[in-house]
């Protein structure tokens, strides 16, 4: 299968630009609003705002990440002219070692983004989710988890999160592939769940009432939620994360929040934080243990947009090219429910594509306002 170019911030009318040119100057500004760091880490946030829009990468000494993934052979080279990917990843190891979370010192350990992820869990649209889950209970089985997938796929839009879908709705649902029947009946004969998390907050949270409804229905027997091992892309989800969220829905007296507890405690559920879920790497590329582990489930489950670009390749495929065909790859059966907000995407067919430019030119790809339901279930 040919290749197709990766995805740079060079093109200054481009998403990946904006991104690296105005996204991450503003993420700066807001981490030194949210923490009051002290004069060191305030320098070096400063030095990395100035930096990264009109300098060039410069890894630290003290920091082996760099060497791990080969990420300092960019050094050198404007932020813009890496791979958008690298670009991002690098941007985040930097932030994390400005606010000397890696330490040692007294800010090490410390999430720079935690007050935002907090944030989102006390209030009234988490609230209302919750209280739009919870009528679930009484729904047939079929009806429920359908919901709950839509619910984990929309992620914060509680607008359209735990909708049910109906023929009805499904015209105005904005799913542009949707192989959610095929990704249900992967759910269907117990075994094993891999589910690669993607935010932590309120998107999290849908993922949990997710794996709860499997487990609980016997349509898994075990699940592994893969984490991030430390911060990354602001909000993506760490073992910390995903401990709050359960005490969130504990304190909450949500049914689910003590049945994750005693999953949790028992073994049926089981957090991983793999090094390899912070490289500036596509998935192709992972190590042997994690292959092995993604081969031995039943289904791994990629959520979000991040994970989906590591998943297929952070590359300008034809939109039409086929999801199965780039994640042939994969050691075992594979889906992704992902919200499009940034460039990449496959398994489109021409006619939705042909639509999309029409109406919206390139907007739809980045927007937030499109989903993909997409499964590879491997050889016949």
């Amino acid at each position: 299968m040919p290749d197709a170019p990766l995805i740079h911030g060079t093109d200054p009318a481009s998403f990946a630009h904006a991104v690296l040119a105005e996204r991450h100057p503003a993420l700066i500004r807001k981490v030194l609003d949210a923490t009051p760091y002290g004069p060191e880490q305030r320098h070096a946030l400063t030095t990395l705002l100035h930096d990264a829009t009109e300098g060039v990468l410069a890894p630290p000494d003290d920091d082996p990440w760099w060497d791990t993934w080969d990420v300092r052979r960019h050094a050198g080279r404007t932020w813009f002219d890496l791979p958008f990917l690298v670009a991002e990843s690098c941007f985040y190891r930097w932030l994390l070692h400005a606010v000397g979370f890696f330490g040692p010192g007294p800010w090490q350990g410390v999430d720079p983004f935690r007050p935002f992820k907090l944030a989102e869990l006390d209030t009234p649209e988490a609230a209302a989710e919750l209280t739009a889950a919870d009528a679930l209970a009484q729904r047939p089985p079929h009806e429920r988890l359908t919901a709950l997938l839509h619910g984990s796929l929309w992620g914060n839009r509680a607008d359209l999160g735990f909708r049910i879908q109906t023929a009805e709705s499904a015209a105005d649902s904005r799913l542009l592939a949707d192989d959610s029947e095929e990704l249900l009946a992967l759910l269907s004969g117990g075994g094993t769940l891999c589910l690669v998390a993607d935010n932590a907050g309120r998107e999290l949270i849908p993922d949990l009432l997710l794996v709860d409804d499997l487990l609980t229905r016997g349509r898994v027997e075990r699940a592994l939620l893969h984490l991030k091992p430390y911060p990354y892309f602001v909000s993506d989800a760490t073992t910390a994360d995903a401990l709050d969220a359960v005490h969130h829905l504990v304190a909450a007296k949500y049914a689910a929040g003590r049945r994750l507890w005693s999953a949790l405690a028992d073994g049926r559920l089981v957090l991983r934080a793999h090094p390899f879920s912070c490289a500036p790497l596509p998935y192709a590329d992972m190590p042997d243990d994690l292959r092995e582990e993604f081969a031995s489930a039943d289904l791994t489950l990629f959520k979000g947009d991040l994970n989906y670009r590591r998943l297929v390749g952070d590359r300008l495929w034809p939109p039409t090219t086929s999801f199965a065909s780039v994640t042939a790859y994969f050691p075992g059966p594979v889906a992704a429910l992902r919200t499009l907000k940034s460039d990449v995407i496959v398994g489109l067919d021409a006619s939705t594509e042909a639509a999309l430019v029409a109406a919206e030119g390139q907007r739809w790809r980045t927007g937030g306002a499109h989903a993909v339901i997409q499964v590879n279930a491997g050889p016949n």
